[in-house]
């Protein structure tokens, strides 16, 4: 059996599809499709039921899907056993768009210098999405805002920092809730996992004041919503997260103290990854740039 078949079977069972996983492995979708139906051959039995543009998984790929990605890993796992140091290979790491700006580059500045042999796969999303992945090990780490609910075993947690909730807009007020109140509300997304924090601030704050909060959008981006505040299009309540300076220094911020309306940026792995040198030395990276 050809790994690199394996590979392209895996892709399709992940995206769902023969053109996106030809796209994700830089082949032709002839390509991957005659690498599926070699792996067919060679089992005897049909792996992908295809409908329209789709390709899922069939009952006997399933039954069989958790030792086919055993294998891919131990195979991928080969070439950086020759390594003694135990430092070469490739960590999938998923990250939220925010620390993509601030801690992620030098914390990979700091590998390339100290562990040179570490390629990294950098995997944007949400805390969500990302949460989901790893569970899935799609992942091998995420830097997530710290989840509210009990995790599984397999996955370990590292508090990294917190960021403070505050309030941005155009032009400079007195408190939050007149900001409020004379403005229109630009929603950090309440079903992500940060925006839940800035609405139960914003529902504490209607209940304490008794006035109407007039949404303008609601949306899952923090860079979008800044922007929009940057050109007067309303207020919104954020994390003070390291970019936001950078991104739109004229704009107006009132901090909130209370800790438990602060976003918690932590850092999630997989303990059954078997990349646990790999891991440590992506750890000590963090906690560098950090310092």
């Amino acid at each position: 059996m050809d790994t690199r078949f394996l590979k392209s079977l895996l892709a399709v069972i992940e995206t769902g599809s023969i053109a996106a996983a030809a796209r994700k492995e830089n082949l032709t979708a002839a390509a991957v499709s005659q690498r599926i139906k070699a792996l067919e051959n060679t089992l005897d039995c049909q792996l992908l039921t295809r409908i329209g543009h789709t390709a899922k998984p069939t009952d006997d790929c399933l039954r069989i899907l958790p030792r086919l990605k055993k294998v891919a890993l131990e195979v991928e796992k080969i070439w950086y056993d020759l390594d003694a140091t135990g430092l070469s290979g490739k960590l999938n790491i998923g990250v939220v768009s925010s620390v993509l700006s601030g801690l992620l580059p030098r914390s990979i500045q700091y590998l390339a210098i100290h562990t040179p042999n570490l390629l990294l796969k950098i995997v944007p999303g949400s805390s969500q999405e990302l949460y989901q992945k790893l569970i899935a090990q799609q992942l091998d780490l995420a830097i997530v805002i710290s989840p509210t609910f009990e995790l599984p075993k397999v996955v370990s947690e590292q508090r990294l920092f917190s960021e403070p909730l505050c309030l941005i807009s155009y032009a400079k007020y007195a408190s939050v809730e007149h900001a409020l109140n004379n403005n229109l509300y630009i929603q950090y997304d309440k079903h992500s996992w940060g925006g839940a924090i800035a609405y139960r601030y914003v529902e504490q704050i209607k209940k304490s004041y008794d006035f109407k909060v007039n949404t303008l959008c609601e949306i899952d981006s923090l860079e979008s919503i800044v922007l929009m505040v940057k050109q007067n299009m309303g207020v919104s309540l954020i994390p003070n997260w390291e970019g936001l300076d950078s991104l739109a220094p004229t704009v107006e911020k009132i901090e909130i103290t209370e800790s438990i309306y602060a976003r918690n940026i932590t850092l999630l792995s997989h303990r059954q990854s078997g990349k646990d040198k790999l891991i440590a030395a992506f750890e000590q990276a963090l906690w560098q740039s950090i310092m």
